[in-house]
């Protein structure tokens, strides 16, 4: 398993990224919505790896386009840190790339369109390609 760490811009959340495959394999996905475009966010994940956060104030979360995934922000700089949505119990979410130290060494981002999908699907989609995800904070979140 290859591991990598991150932090928001105020280092207030950290995370922790473990992958099945070396970090050069992957290329994350740039979401097109107006959202992420103004973020410039693309996102990392793999079904088979597992995303850790951990925070010391508890996370925002923000609703955008079809209101069924959660961007987790950080309550002091607003970084976006992931995306996720709870689906039968368990959470899953896919993490802001560029908060990685090992980011550079992504492949470029690959643009997806999840606004082009009906909302089944969009769960579908993310079911087979978001990691399972830790949150440690203070919030009633997880």
């Amino acid at each position: 398993m290859f591991t990598s760490h991150g932090a928001c811009s105020c280092a207030e959340v950290k995370v922790r990224i473990r992958l099945p495959d070396p970090i050069e394999q992957y290329s994350p996905r740039a979401c097109d919505c107006d959202f992420c475009i103004a973020r410039g966010i693309a996102y990392l994940s793999d079904p088979r790896g597992s995303l850790d956060i951990d925070c010391i104030e508890p996370i925002e979360i923000q609703r955008q386009g079809s209101n069924q995934a959660d961007f987790l922000t950080c309550a002091t700089c607003h970084t976006v840190i992931a995306v996720s949505v709870k689906l039968e119990g368990k959470l899953i979410g896919a993490l802001n790339s560029s908060l990685l130290s090992h980011h550079q060494q992504l492949q470029s981002a690959t643009q997806v369109s999840p606004k082009l999908l009906m909302p089944k699907d969009k769960l579908e989609r993310w079911q087979s390609v978001w990691l399972k995800m830790t949150i440690n904070d203070s919030s009633s979140y997880v």
